[in-house]
């Protein structure tokens, strides 16, 4: 998933005043831009304290922005994402009532009163932002626009999920003291990284970079393990997967299931030759045709658990591990462990004809 976040700030840094009335910062400049950024978007989340806050629509509203969307063969609304740990959120909200897209919130607790208004995730384990990107993927989200408020943009940077940040700063407009005004903030050192800074009308526009973009890396060597997996003998009890290891170094090692033994998969494969070899495997990438798996009976380590003990940096596949014999959640464990996980769903009908026979 890619995951743009974007806020806009006063100069001394707040997203808010302390009053109760909504304080706008953006130019119509900015504003227009924003919309921009939203219709290039699949998903819009901002946190449930902003919808009690302000209660916004989440819309995009500019014409020519939807006609492209339809156009394009996207609905016209984005789909809308928010997240709760107390529940206080009414079916009555902008967020609920408005835009014919999808409305997914994520609690740690049922909420009877929002059936039929939002498909509503309850989780059984803390609510991280690892594990709402997970669940959003496994719905085919895969551009997500974070808004806010300041805490949901803290909640993603800290997990590292940021991919590009965009601050909006009005120069012309400070606050000065205002206890209990939202104002935002990031750990120390976060924005110690090289930024660009442009000029939109009244506003400076800050960007950070976090993660480049390697879309063609990443599907060149994943198309690679696609064939790979071809290699690999159906079987009624395992998936036919391919992998591809790709050392910091730039060295390449490939492997497939059951290629040299009846219960290895094909990231062990791999890394086994890669071991061989006497490669350094941290800082790695990893290259699968299907999710790593996270449990399995046949050896005593998974795969994920392998890459997080040799220190891989990044995983990269193509499509999400059906519920066919386990409930798989390797990427969400590689996440939780800080690996980069990459998903490209356009490859995995492909990956799901390979395993044609496990599913007819």
């Amino acid at each position: 998933m890619n995951i743009y976040a974007s806020a806009a700030v006063t100069a001394d840094g707040y997203m808010d005043d302390a009053s109760t009335e909504r304080l706008i910062i953006s130019t119509p400049e900015d504003l227009a831009e924003v919309q921009r950024l939203r219709a290039a978007s699949d998903a819009i989340l901002v946190g449930a304290e902003t919808l009690r806050r302000d209660n916004p629509s989440l819309l995009v509203r500019d014409g020519e922005l939807r006609a492209r969307r339809r156009a394009e063969g996207r609905p016209e609304d984005i789909d809308k994402v928010t997240f709760t740990a107390s529940g206080r959120l009414d079916p009555a909200m902008n967020f609920f009532t408005q835009g014919a897209g999808r409305k997914f919130v994520f609690s740690t607790r049922p909420l009877p009163r929002l059936e039929g208004v939002a498909e509503v995730i309850v989780v059984e384990e803390p609510l991280t932002a690892p594990l709402l990107v997970t669940e959003l993927e496994k719905r085919g989200i895969e551009r997500l626009f974070v808004e806010g408020g300041p805490r949901t943009l803290q909640f993603f940077a800290r997990a590292g999920l940021i991919d590009t940040l965009r601050l909006a700063v009005n120069r012309d407009m400070r606050l000065g003291a205002q206890p209990g005004a939202p104002r935002l903030t990031f750990d120390e050192g976060y924005l110690d990284v090289p930024h660009t800074c442009t000029r939109l009308g009244a506003m400076e526009i800050e960007t950070w970079c976090f993660h480049p973009d390697r879309s063609e890396e990443d599907l060149r060597l994943l198309r690679q393990a696609i064939e790979l997996s071809r290699l690999s003998p159906p079987s009624p009890t395992s998936y036919r997967v391919g992998a591809v290891v790709r050392t910091s170094r730039g060295e390449l090692f490939t492997g497939y299931t059951h290629e040299t033994s009846p219960t290895h998969h094909a990231e062990q494969e791999a890394v086994a030759k890669a071991l061989a070899a006497g490669a350094e495997l941290r800082g790695a990438s990893m290259y699968s045709s299907m999710e790593p798996c996270s449990r399995r009976s046949s050896e005593p380590e998974s795969c994920s658990a392998m890459m997080l003990r040799l220190g891989f940096a990044r995983a990269v596949f193509a499509r999400y591990e059906p519920d066919c014999f386990v409930c798989c959640r390797g990427a969400l464990d590689l996440r939780l462990g800080g690996v980069d996980v990459r998903v490209y769903p356009s490859l995995g009908a492909e990956v799901l004809e390979v395993n044609a026979h496990l599913f007819r």
